[in-house]
């Protein structure tokens, strides 16, 4: 028994890191980053709402400043506050504790902005569409300028969905009425 569980414990327990190609990312992350210089003047920055999510969207999110990714050497950043953001990347379906809160802070971002609902549960509620405390996707809240499938979303399906994001034309920058 003490044999097999040194055999056990001398294999690697942790996952080989995901063969991403890092010329592949370097040239997606740059041209996000050039896109938003392009329709910005500046570097992207992004204000993330956990509007009641299960934490996966959160996870890979979180993966694009980890030392695979690190987005932030190509100018796009998160931020703290929406007063500084773009883009708000929301996340999880919309739980009725979070609406007045993801509404506000909707508000509170100046123009031009973009809502972007990343993973299935933004989209329409996902697993939880039916519970007494959810009140829907994002886009019943707070108008959505792009979805970002996935349950969760991959970081190179959140770096294409900012770049097509960034690529549309003008005519969809949503302006305050």
């Amino acid at each position: 028994m003490r044999r097999l569980l040194w055999q056990a414990l001398r294999r690697p327990v942790t996952l080989p890191r995901p063969a991403a190609s890092e010329s592949a990312l370097a040239e997606l992350a740059e041209s996000v980053d050039l896109a938003a210089k392009r329709r910005l003047g500046r570097s992207l920055s992004i204000r993330q709402v956990d509007a009641g999510s299960c934490n996966g969207c959160e996870l890979e999110i979180h993966a694009l400043n980890n030392a695979v990714y690190d987005l932030e050497r190509y100018g796009v950043r998160f931020v703290a506050s929406p007063r500084h953001a773009d883009v708000l990347l929301v996340t999880g379906p919309v739980t009725t504790a979070m609406r007045e809160a993801l509404e506000r802070t909707w508000t509170a971002t100046p123009e031009p902005k973009w809502v972007v609902a990343a993973g299935d549960c933004a989209a329409g509620g996902g697993l939880f569409a039916d519970s007494y405390a959810v009140a829907g996707g994002v886009a019943d809240v707070v108008p959505v300028d792009l979805h970002i499938g996935g349950c969760p979303p991959t970081p190179t399906q959140l770096l294409r969905g900012l770049l097509a994001l960034l690529e549309a034309t003008p005519d969809n920058v949503r302006t305050r009425k």
